[in-house]
C-alpha cells in the first residue's frame, strides 16, 4: 500500500484567521463562535465547538467563515499554547493568532490531519526561540506521509480507541494525584479546626517576630557580582524547604539595602509573586536574606510554639490566606505585614503535643510525596505512549494498539 510524501500546503488550505473586531458592540448578544488562542488553550488537545466570545450579525461582516473539520494551529500568543491542537466540530470564525488548516478531503481525512498535527513540535519550527511565534510558511512547508483514504480511516479508528483509553487512564491518574494531595490537606485542616482542650488562640503578631528585606540598587553591579550571601525572592518559597537559592548579593549590597539576615528555621511567606506564589509558605533552612516580597515569621518563644507547627498551619490555609486580600486569588493584589500579623493561629499549649503533630505531618507528607511521584510518572509514561503511537501511525507501522 503506497504512501505519498506531500507538503501540508499541497493537501490543505492553510490560512490565518481574522483580527477580532475592536468594537465591543460586535459581540453584543452574539451567537457565532469566535475562536481565540485562549479557547484553544483551555482544551489543549481535542475538539472544539464553543468559544468564550461570540459575534453577532454585524461582527461577522467581512470575516471569513471556517467550516467544521478545520484544524486550529496556534501560531502566536502564549508560548504554552503553541503545541495545542484542536479540530473544529462546528462552523465558526477564527482569531488571526491561529493558523487554520482545512484538508482536501479527496486525499486527506480531517481527523488523520488532526492526529498528524499532534506529532508536530512547534518549537522545532520557530525561527527565533526568544520570540515564540510561527509564520504560515513554517506550517506550509511541513511534510506529511499520506496513505490512501481507506488506510487513513483505519489508522484514525485505531488512534481514536487508543487515545480514548489513554485519556481515561490519565484522568484516573490525575484523580488519584488530586486525592493524594487532598488527603494530606484534609488531615491538616482537621487537626487545626478540631482543636481540643489545652489549645491557645493568638494572632501571629502577638507571638511572633516578623521581618522582611529589601533589594540592593540594580544600578550597582558591585552589590550583586561575585556575591555569596543568599538572597531570596518570592519564587523561592515554591521549594517549600529552602536549602539553597540562586539569588546572591555581596556584603556591600547587604550593608546598602534593607536586606537583612533572617532567623534560621523561620517560616517564609510570599507577599506577592507570579501565578499561585502569593500566600505560599516555606521553611528556611539556610542562612539567608530576602527582598521585600517576602516576610519571615519566627516565634518570640519557641517553648510556646514551634516554627514547624506554624509552617504546617499556614500551609494548610493557603486559599484562606490568599483571600485576605479581598479576592479569589487570581489578580495582582498583595499581602502585607499588618495582614499577616492579624492572622489567627490555634495551637496546643503543650510543646510535646505540637512535636507529635509535626512528626505525623512529616510522615504523611512523605507518603503523599511518594504517591505523587508514582502518579506523575504514570502521567509521563502515558504521554510518552501517546507520542510513540503517533510516531508509528505516521510511519505506516500501526497495526493495533492497546493502552
Amino acid at each position: 500500500m503506497s504512501w505519498e510524501v506531500k507538503k501540508l500546503d499541497d493537501v490543505c488550505e492553510i490560512r490565518a484567521g481574522n483580527s477580532a473586531p475592536q468594537d465591543k458592540k460586535m459581540f453584543n448578544e452574539g451567537t457565532y463562535p469566535f475562536f481565540r488562542t485562549s479557547d484553544v488553550g483551555k482544551i489543549h488537545i481535542g475538539f472544539i465547538k464553543d468559544s468564550a466570545d461570540k459575534l453577532n450579525d454585524f461582527g461577522i461582516n467581512k470575516l471569513t467563515l471556517y467550516k467544521k473539520g478545520t484544524l486550529l494551529f496556534p501560531k502566536s500568543g502564549a508560548s504554552t499554547f503553541l503545541n495545542h491542537r484542536v479540530l473544529m466540530t462546528v462552523d465558526g470564525y477564527v482569531s488571526s493568532h491561529l493558523a487554520t488548516l482545512k484538508a482536501n478531503n479527496s486525499i486527506l481525512d480531517d481527523r488523520f490531519l488532526f492526529y498528524f498535527s499532534l506529532s508536530i513540535d512547534s518549537r522545532e519550527l520557530m525561527q527565533d526561540q526568544n520570540y515564540p511565534s510561527l509564520r504560515l510558511s513554517d506550517i506550509q512547508g511541513i511534510t506529511i506521509l499520506i496513505p490512501p483514504l481507506s488506510e487513513q480511516k483505519r489508522i484514525v479508528s485505531i488512534l481514536d480507541e487508543a487515545f480514548e483509553n489513554i485519556t481515561k487512564a490519565k484522568e484516573n491518574a490525575e484523580k488519584n494525584l488530586k486525592n493524594a494531595k487532598e488527603i494530606f490537606e484534609s488531615y491538616l485542616q482537621s487537626v487545626f479546626e478540631n482543636k481540643g482542650e489545652g489549645w491557645e488562640d493568638k494572632k501571629i503578631g502577638e507571638i511572633c517576630k516578623l521581618m522582611t528585606g529589601g533589594t540592593p540598587s540594580r544600578n550597582k553591579k558591585e552589590y550583586f557580582e561575585g556575591g555569596i550571601i543568599n538572597w531570596l525572592v518570592s519564587g523561592d518559597v515554591n521549594l517549600k524547604e529552602i536549602n539553597y537559592c540562586d539569588g546572591k548579593i555581596t556584603e556591600d549590597g547587604l550593608k546598602n539595602s534593607n536586606a537583612k539576615y533572617l532567623p534560621l528555621n523561620s517560616v517564609i511567606i510570599a507577599l506577592n509573586g507570579q501565578g499561585k506564589t502569593r500566600g505560599t509558605v516555606a521553611m528556611l533552612r539556610i542562612k539567608a536574606t530576602c527582598n521585600q516580597s517576602l516576610v519571615s515569621i519566627y516565634p518570640n518563644n519557641t517553648e510556646m510554639i514551634l516554627p514547624e507547627y506554624i509552617y504546617y498551619n499556614l500551609d494548610s490555609r493557603y486559599n484562606e490566606i490568599r483571600k485576605i486580600t479581598g479576592d479569589s486569588g487570581n489578580d495582582r493584589r498583595v499581602l502585607n505585614m499588618p495582614l499577616i500579623k492579624n492572622i489567627n493561629i490555634s495551637y496546643p499549649k503543650s510543646i510535646d503535643q505540637q512535636k507529635k503533630y509535626i512528626v505525623k505531618f512529616k510522615e504523611l507528607k512523605k507518603n503523599t510525596k511518594k504517591l505523587e511521584s508514582i502518579y506523575n510518572q504514570e502521567l509521563t509514561d502515558l504521554e510518552e505512549l501517546k507520542q510513540s503511537i503517533l510516531q508509528k501511525a505516521f510511519k505506516g507501522e500501526l497495526t493495533e494498539v492497546s493502552a
